[in-house]
């Protein structure tokens, strides 16, 4: 299989063996930018994904970088947990200039906890996903990288590993800002009141987690993160053809981070 292009926000495509037809563009409101998900980016989308002319990996690893702009700590070794924030480990390292180092190896089969219908069967799930590799960390003060915390059950227990194993420090830098509000759009999110970022230990969330540090990505590190290159694109091919016309406005829904939604809710 080989990449094409992207079917664009309401265009209907036929596609046969012969070529691909666009039959239809439902248009958007006048003005109105799209609103695409920027979750996909954080958390849901396969790396090797292109969305909006950019590759989900290259975003993610933007994400770390401006992360560590961010929220620099004094530390060793940055890593990651395994593996959707890989990239985003690597921007961070990257950025700061410290080796990146695995901590943890992933047992490969077993599901996503993010998505296991109670706490006791995700804190389960968690101490059968992990291995630790102690050899790599022990007696040294380390980054973990996470590309989100929603529930706060997944991080405590590797928090708790990485200790008992010889950890000098443990520091948890977050490649995404804090959940606060429900999707209506269709993705799982959880309840408002099981969000950590609207519960009460959220002020205290280090020592709630057993963590040294927590920091999470600013909205506004994220939206740049996302759009930086989206935008030079777009201004370089309004220089190529010589236009002088203002750059379209970008569209990310943002509602679960700042409960702002691109539509109006009816109830």
């Amino acid at each position: 299989s080989r990449y094409y292009r992207e079917v664009l926000p309401g265009e209907i495509v036929k596609i046969s063996r012969y070529d691909v037809q666009t039959l239809d563009i439902v248009p958007r409101p006048e003005g109105d930018p799209s609103a695409f998900c920027i979750f996909e980016y954080v958390y849901f989308a396969r790396p090797d994904s292109i969305f909006e002319g950019q590759m989900v990996y290259s975003v993610r690893r933007r994400c770390g970088q401006q992360l560590a702009i961010e929220a620099p700590v004094e530390a060793d070794l940055v890593s990651t947990v395994p593996e959707s924030a890989t990239p985003a480990a690597l921007g961070y390292a990257q950025q700061c200039g410290l080796p990146y180092v695995e901590v943890l190896c992933k047992n490969r089969y077993v599901g996503r906890t993010f998505i296991q219908p109670n706490m006791r069967l995700r804190q389960l799930g968690v101490a059968k996903k992990f291995g630790v590799l102690s050899d790599n960390f022990k007696g040294k003060r380390v980054i973990i990288i996470d590309d989100s915390i929603v529930r706060g059950n997944t991080i405590s227990p590797i928090i708790k590993l990485l200790r008992e194993s010889g950890a000098k420090e443990v520091h948890i830098r977050v490649a995404s800002p804090p959940i606060r509000f429900p999707c209506y759009m269709g993705i799982n999110i959880p309840t408002k009141e099981e969000l950590i970022a609207n519960r009460p230990e959220f002020h205290d969330l280090a020592n709630y987690i057993g963590a040294d540090s927590v920091v999470y990505l600013s909205v506004e590190g994220l939206v740049s993160s996302v759009q930086e290159s989206i935008k030079a694109r777009q201004e370089s091919e309004n220089s190529l053809k010589m236009q002088k016309s203002r750059v379209g406005k970008i569209g990310h829904c943002i509602a679960c981070l700042t409960g702002e939604y691109p539509v109006e809710l009816e109830w």
